[in-house]
């Protein structure tokens, strides 16, 4: 495996991040992600407007109260996705390995 294999799509730092939580979590708040993830609105709405498009991603606007809330959680074909390429990225560190202890 060669990094310049890896899904473009996910292989970016914020939306490693947001797909991370996603993972870790049934769904998470816009909030809760620009938290964890020490990123502005608009850079965390462009990754995440990318990976809904992708079907990655998906988005439920609710309210709490008389506050908007807006919920994000991964589509199945986003979870397949993401542990394929979690996948990936562990034999390439594998045969990295196992290239240096040769």
């Amino acid at each position: 495996m060669n990094p310049k294999d890896f899904d473009p799509l996910l292989h970016e730092r914020v939306r490693l991040g947001i797909l991370g939580l996603l993972l870790q979590r049934e769904e998470v708040d816009f909030r809760t992600l620009r938290e964890n993830l020490q990123v502005s609105d608009g850079n965390l709405a462009s990754h995440l407007r990318t990976l809904e498009e992708a079907g990655v991603v998906a988005v439920e606007k609710t309210f709490a109260g008389r506050r908007p809330r807006t919920l994000y959680r991964l589509t199945p074909e986003g979870k397949t996705r993401f542990l394929r390429y979690l996948e990936n990225l562990e034999a390439f560190l594998k045969t990295l390995k196992q290239e240096e202890a040769s």
